[in-house]
């Protein structure tokens, strides 16, 4: 029989990263001696350890009530999937950015075999817990049941019934089992030099540090950065700052980071396009406007420079004094010193002295550039206001829409240290303001960061009029993620080439992977399609994506392979064919478009129930180990 010589995707298959497992495997590698028959021995492990045990009955401990389930819920692995909406994404075949509608805690579980350590930046802003606007509630036992009921589960009156009253005697403990575990997932996927940044305010700043100095390790702290919203509140004083608490994967690693000022209406690629043709030697200029505030046009970057365009006599001197008559020496005409100043190295001029700045001049416009000094961030953010985000709303979908939303600038700010090709991922989306500041920023600097957004599809509730309005005006379902999807789609058509892929959470689309863990031993009959009703191959390629480990927007290929449809994923890394009655020539296909992509390794995904007959299958694994191909499962 096949199911003999083709190895089947079985019900673990169909889990996203067992971390549990990981971890366990992970203490094997380190301490093999401390495991007995497979289980560990504490009073061994206490033995190796020896002096770095902790065994004092009084001693600083952060803990609640479901601490520990909170932990087990991390580790706890998902069955879901996440299912492709090509129809509602952007540019779907190019982008590598990400909109995702579904419960967090079980979409983080469900990236962690693929992007592991990928991920550079998380900025979220999570329910600050003030009564009104807490709505997840999650179910150790089965989450992903428990998430569909959450969606659309509202009181006569339009609010959610998972709200967490102060009034409650869980207040702070339903707060600290929401955000611990995907905390601890979300760890996960920041890179080594990667870093976390999160808004909230008084309710729970102080648990939220405890929380993150178990999660993150109290080393690697940056900042509680203060920012000043402009969003009141009363109580005591009136209150108009929230905080930003930042926490480094591995503060050892962590890049120098430093704050490059203001954008500049010149960008880098500008720059570049310019050159440095005809260099003055000689400048001079007159008396004219003070060169700072709002008559100054503000540097941009370029590795370590910056560049000033001066459209007027205006120049102020090193020492702040304004000169009648000023004239500045270049100290060298030569391009290719030039040049070798811009990229990076050092350069002297002609009496021996260190260029930090110089003058040139083309097509008519003056350029200044100098030495960029080293700047930290702040650690009181003065600059941006929720009514700077409300505008930017308002002006992209309609005003009130959105309570308070977050100022792109605000995450651009704290987006300074993202690089090119870096991710950003933001698992609490809200009104899309990280996805529109990633967009915006690349725009700015000429960068290729991508955007991983999550939100829950929580409805919104009858009292927010202006929302229910706006979604029935453009005929959006009622809910969070459809706006915050919205706006995303909006924005993207303003800036060049800027797309969204979308997937929705969901159950599997393999109908064994639904079954307990506990009671399922392998595939149903095999005359049966495991694939559920309704579900298309592209929703179980991804899903397929999903449990290899494989980026979601690598690209993807289709062919005809004798009359049927075969997908190539990453230059035929995975190859997949979902038809029905595959004969023998569409294996040989397989084998020959693995030749022709010249694909190192490839992993080739069949359905079981495809097969023209018991022959082709047991046939279907000898040709492909023809072509170097040992890697087969079926579905």
């Amino acid at each position: 029989m096949m199911t003999e010589q083709v190895e089947k995707l079985t019900p673990e298959d169909g889990k996203s990263l067992d971390i549990e497992a990981q971890n366990i495997e992970q203490l094997k590698q380190l301490f093999p001696d401390v495991f007995r028959e497979g289980k560990v021995d504490f009073e061994v492990l206490k033995a190796v350890l020896g002096e770095h045990i902790e065994d004092a009955d009084e001693r600083y401990n952060f803990t609640w009530h479901g601490k520990n389930k909170a932990r087990q819920l991390a580790q706890t692995p998902s069955t879901g999937t996440l299912r492709p909406c090509k129809e509602e994404s952007v540019n779907w075949d190019t982008t590598q950015n990400l909109f995702i509608e579904g419960d967090n805690l079980e979409v983080l579980k469900l990236l962690q075999k693929s992007y592991n350590k990928k991920v550079k930046m998380i900025y979220i802003d999570p329910p600050y817990n003030t009564g009104k606007d807490f709505v997840y509630k999650d179910d150790f036992q089965n989450n992903l049941a428990n998430y569909k009921e959450i969606t659309s589960q509202v009181d006569k009156d339009g609010f959610n019934k998972s709200n967490n009253p102060e009034t409650s005697g869980k207040y702070h403990t339903d707060w600290l089992n929401m955000i611990y575990p995907r905390l601890k997932l979300a760890r996960n996927l920041l890179k080594d030099d990667g870093i976390i940044f999160i808004s909230i305010d008084d309710h729970e700043a102080k648990n939220l540090i405890q929380v993150c100095d178990e999660v993150f390790g109290v080393e690697n702290f940056i900042e509680q950065f203060i920012w000043k919203s402009g969003r009141t509140s009363s109580s005591v004083y009136t209150r108009e700052h929230e905080y930003i608490i930042a926490y480094a994967k591995n503060t050892n690693i962590l890049n120098h980071i430093k704050y490059s000022g203001p954008d500049s209406k010149i960008t880098d690629r500008a720059i570049k396009k310019i050159g440095v043709k005809n260099p003055a030697s000689e400048i001079k200029f007159k008396q004219g406007i003070r060169f700072e505030g709002e008559d100054k046009v503000f540097p941009s970057v370029f590795g370590d420079k910056e560049v000033i365009e001066i459209t007027q006599g205006i120049f102020e001197c090193k020492d702040g004094k304004l000169a009648n008559d000023v004239t500045v020496k270049a100290g060298w005409t030569m391009k290719n010193q030039i040049e070798s100043w811009l990229s990076g190295q050092e350069t002297y001029d002609t009496k021996g002295q260190k260029v930090t700045e110089f003058f040139f001049k083309t097509n008519g416009v003056l350029q200044y550039v100098k030495e960029r000094g080293t700047e930290h961030p702040k650690t009181i953010i003065n600059d941006y206001t929720t009514k700077q985000g409300g505008i930017e709303v308002g002006a992209i979908l309609s005003e009130g829409v959105f309570d308070y939303p977050k100022p792109t600038g605000l995450i651009q700010f704290l987006m300074k240290i993202v690089s090119e090709d870096e991710i950003v991922m933001d698992f609490f989306a809200g009104s899309g303001s990280t996805a529109h500041a990633v967009l915006k920023q690349n725009q700015e600097d000429e960068k290729n960061r991508k955007f991983i957004t999550v939100q829950l599809p929580e409805p919104i509730n009858s009292s927010e009029k202006a929302a229910h309005s706006y979604c029935k005006e453009k005929g959006l379902s009622p809910k969070i993620s459809s706006l915050t999807q919205k706006r995303i789609f909006e924005v993207c058509k303003t800036y060049p080439d800027a797309g969204f892929k979308s997937f929705k959470l969901d159950t599997s689309n393999i109908k064994p992977w639904d079954a307990t863990f506990d009671t399922v031993e392998d595939m149903v009959d095999q005359s049966v399609d495991s694939i559920k009703a309704k579900r298309s191959e592209y929703d179980v390629l991804f899903e397929i994506l999903l449990k290899y480990g494989l980026d979601l927007t690598y690209p993807i290929s289709e062919h005809d392979i004798k009359g049927k449809r075969v997908f190539d994923v990453a230059f035929g890394s995975l190859i997949v064919c979902l038809d029905n009655k595959i004969t023998n020539e569409t294996i040989v296909g397989i084998g020959e478009l693995k030749k022709e992509l010249d694909s190192e390794s490839t992993r080739v995904v069949i359905k079981d129930a495809g097969y023209e007959d018991s022959c082709e299958k047991l046939n279907a694994i000898e040709t492909l180990k023809q072509y170097g191909i040992t890697d087969v499962k079926c579905i």
